[in-house]
């Protein structure tokens, strides 16, 4: 099969043949038909994680956000068929922890990111290997397209679990989205969707309009703002309840937990760079005396899939208008280098392969 390979941090992605997968007993291979290309792909490229374990060798294969059929199970799945259409949450969880059992699978104990760490090849190809494929692989309903889907594996599904599990957020709340990437921008989508009141907070003025198509009804850009917190807090004329990072540098998340009111709720959704090292300082005394609550969002259990696909059947979420355009295998190398300054809008998606 094809598949853009890594060779080293920030060089371009070799494109070559390399051996088909195999099912492992309780794994499944699904055949790509899209991939989202993630800004979390971006960090690994860079090599932005190694003291997480997410730091892929020469040979690795990335990519976390694939949609496809099922094309071969091992023999001890029960519940996934060949020719199944399904999505990948890219947290791969076993099943059988006690968070898994618990209904926390998103952070099972033994879990593995799909195409961010060597145990786990990615979807930057055309066929991908499933572990544990009974309780991984989501079901995708009849009629939707996988390119639609592509970002349910992370970005899109990681802000739902943020906004309507993680943090108290109730409809006419305030919420702050800092960073309009993918993430940022889903969380606006969705955020519009659960009757949340909603301010979009970047740097460049067309993803802020995005935003404001996506249903932000107010959009700040930061740039050349002092006081991003009190121009947030002007907008909304006090505090927001509900604030997101969705970048994860430590300016936009100090950013957003200072936008927040009394008793407000952020939710980080970013992870750092190498700058940050995974250690960002926050205002701890405000945060305390405000009752302020700090959540993080990863990913988002397979089983709770089904709240978005309720929300999509009615029309209220639509995972496609996050996506930007769709690419080939050939120019997953050069959508990479475009992060570097963030010149990517929303979620690029690659079909070819």
């Amino acid at each position: 099969m094809r598949a853009a390979v890594f060779t080293d941090y920030g060089e371009p992605l070799d494109v070559r043949e390399v051996e088909d997968p195999e099912p492992e007993p309780d794994g499944a291979v699904v055949a790509v038909e899209a991939c989202g290309v993630c800004r979390s792909d971006w960090h690994a490229w860079q090599g932005d994680w190694e003291w997480r374990g997410l730091d892929p060798v020469p040979g690795h294969i990335l990519g976390h956000e694939p949609a496809g059929h099922v094309v071969a199970v091992g023999s001890e799945v029960d519940h996934v068929r060949e020719g199944d259409h399904v999505a990948i949450p890219f947290s791969l969880g076993d099943g059988t922890c006690p968070l898994c059992r618990k209904g926390h699978a998103n952070i099972c104990e033994n879990r593995q990111a799909l195409g961010l760490q060597p145990s786990a090849p990615g979807a930057f190809a055309e066929q991908v290997p499933v572990p544990h494929a009974d309780h991984n692989l989501v079901h995708l309903p009849d009629g939707v397209s996988s390119v639609d889907m592509a970002g349910l594996g992370c970005r899109f599904m990681t802000a739902f679990h943020g906004l309507a599990h993680r943090a108290d957020a109730g409809a006419g709340d305030w919420l702050a989205v800092h960073g309009c990437g993918g993430v940022g921008l889903s969380a606006v989508h969705i955020g519009d969707a659960l009757g949340l009141n909603v301010v979009g907070v970047d740097l460049d003025d067309e993803k802020l309009a995005l935003a404001e198509d996506l249903g932000a009804d107010e959009t700040l850009n930061a740039a050349g703002v002092e006081d991003v917190p009190g121009a947030v807090q002007n907008l909304i004329g006090r505090g927001a309840d509900v604030s997101m990072d969705a970048l994860g540098i430590a300016e936009t998340c100090q950013n957003a937990v200072n936008s927040l009111g009394p008793m407000g709720s952020h939710i980080q959704i970013g992870l750092t760079t190498s700058e940050e090292h995974g250690q960002i300082p926050l205002p701890t005394d405000e945060m305390v005396t405000s009752e302020v609550d700090f959540h993080g969002a990863l990913g988002m259990p397979p089983a709770d899939y089904d709240e978005i696909f309720r929300m999509v059947a009615t029309g209220k979420l639509d995972p496609a208008s996050v996506v930007s355009g769709t690419i080939g295998l050939e120019d997953v190398s050069e959508t990479l280098d475009a992060m570097t300054d963030f010149e990517t809008v929303g979620i690029p998606v690659v079909d070819s392969f």
